[in-house]
């Protein structure tokens, strides 16, 4: 693998710009003037800012089955371009990801395309059905060495099944996440229930559903001496409950997405159907929780879930449409709009909500590493100093279900290097020559 120098750069966005060495895969040299030789691709940073690659734990790339919306080609296009090395694709894909077989064949095919490391999340129960347990030994010995098990889009609701399953991830020495919804609070259930709900007609969706759901898995984890990481938190009470657990010394862990701390249920007065999430956008004090619950460390770690959609299953009444947004490319950038905008975090705190957070809760070793000599060089280099406007059709995604289509968002990500190869640049993906 040829060397690649990258000059001008500020480490983390701060201090002076220095040049950065890339080989064989790691940080060779750090330091100003840097020497390159005869081979050497030279990189200009143009005093851009480098962080560590980010890390998803919350990613539906759809394939198998729904190839139609996204594959694993198209979504690591998108990982690439919005900065991310690793991504986490949950399992309810068709045939459900509750076999070695079909997370071998994830783990696999994310390998050949090579734009990002895709590691498939194993189902917690077979068929995501709730009643029994998947083969998680199996997956967790397989070639994919499946390291975290979720039944998301469906909560595990039986709390003797969940005991279970925490109990064998401690003994596996995996992560059980969980979609935390108890289903009899939410049956048929849209929105946030609320006064938007209320006055535009739509069903509600209260925040005890989530909520119930968080306390009880915060005890079976405690009980069981094992983790517990919380999907896509949403609420004010949600972070509450976290700061209590956290304060028993239970192993509990939580993300946030994008849309949670920029979006709020005003955004349903049109009945778009590509504002139907769920968890439900909630109310602006929730998104003002969020977003203060991430500044402070009581939620971990910033997720996409990102969720693509054919048109035909979003271009319906808001009821009928499919919950899910894309979230991967511009991820980045909402976080720069909420978090280092209004002073909540700056690039070293955006390094450690999207990068080191993550891949410490999904014990990668690889990913999150320090902007250091001998370290990985999965790295991504940002402008934050420039804007852009999102256009759907100019996304990597086979899907255009984006809550941010003609939204002017600042910073971007310029370029991703996967082991120190170029994945994406420009705003183009990069694959293998």
């Amino acid at each position: 693998m040829s060397e690649i120098l990258i000059r001008n750069v500020r480490l983390y966005g701060v201090g002076d710009p220095v040049d950065v060495l890339l080989g064989d895969g790691e940080i060779r040299e750090i330091g100003q003037g840097l020497g390159a030789g005869d081979s050497t691709e030279i990189f200009d940073g143009s005093g851009q800012l480098l962080l560590p690659g980010f890390v998803d734990l919350h990613t539906h790339l759809r394939e198998p089955g729904r190839e139609d919306t996204e594959t694993i080609e198209t979504g690591s296009a998108a990982a690439a371009l919005g900065g991310f090395t690793a991504v986490f694709a949950m399992a309810n894909t068709d045939p459900v990801a509750d076999t070695a077989v079909v997370t071998d064949h994830v783990w696999r095919r994310g390998q050949e395309i090579g734009l990002v490391d895709v590691h498939p999340v194993g189902a917690v129960t077979v068929g995501l059905r709730g009643k029994q347990l998947a083969e998680m030994g199996t997956m967790a010995a397989g070639e994919a060495g499946v390291r975290m098990f979720s039944d998301d889009g469906h909560c595990v609701d039986d709390p003797l099944i969940m005991r279970r399953a925490l109990e064998y991830s401690r003994s596996l020495g995996v992560l059980i996440a969980q979609h935390a919804e108890e289903p009899r609070l939410t049956a048929g259930a849209v929105a946030h229930e609320g006064p938007n709900a209320a006055r535009l007609g739509l069903a509600g969706w209260p925040r005890a559903a989530e909520e119930s759901i968080v306390a009880r898995d915060a005890l079976l984890a405690r009980d069981a001496g094992a983790r517990v990481h919380i999907c896509h938190a949403s609420t004010t009470g949600t972070v509450e409950l976290l700061k209590w657990a956290k304060g028993q010394g239970i192993s509990i862990t939580a993300e946030v997405t994008p849309h949670h701390l920029l979006l709020d249920d005003t955004r349903l007065e049109t009945y778009d159907a590509v504002n139907r999430v769920n968890p439900p956008l909630r109310e602006a004090s929730d998104a003002e929780a969020l977003r203060r619950a991430l500044a402070d460390g009581v939620i971990d770690c910033v997720a996409t879930d990102h969720a693509p959609h054919a048109e035909q299953d979003k271009c319906c009444e808001f009821a009928a449409a499919r919950p899910g947004m894309l979230g991967l490319e511009t991820a980045l950038s909402v976080i720069a709009e909420t978090m280092i905008g209004p002073g909540l975090l700056d690039w070293r705190g955006v390094a450690r909500v999207m990068s080191e957070n993550p891949a410490r809760i999904a014990g990668l070793d690889d990913q999150g590493r320090p902007l250091a000599v001998g370290e990985p060089a999965n790295l991504v280099l940002v402008d934050p100093d420039t804007s852009w406007t999102v256009r759907a059709k100019e996304l990597a995604s086979i899907s255009n279900n984006t809550p941010y289509e003609a939204m002017t968002l600042p910073a971007r990500v310029t370029a991703t290097f996967l082991r120190g190869r170029i994945t994406a640049r420009d705003g183009k993906a990069v694959g293998r020559t």
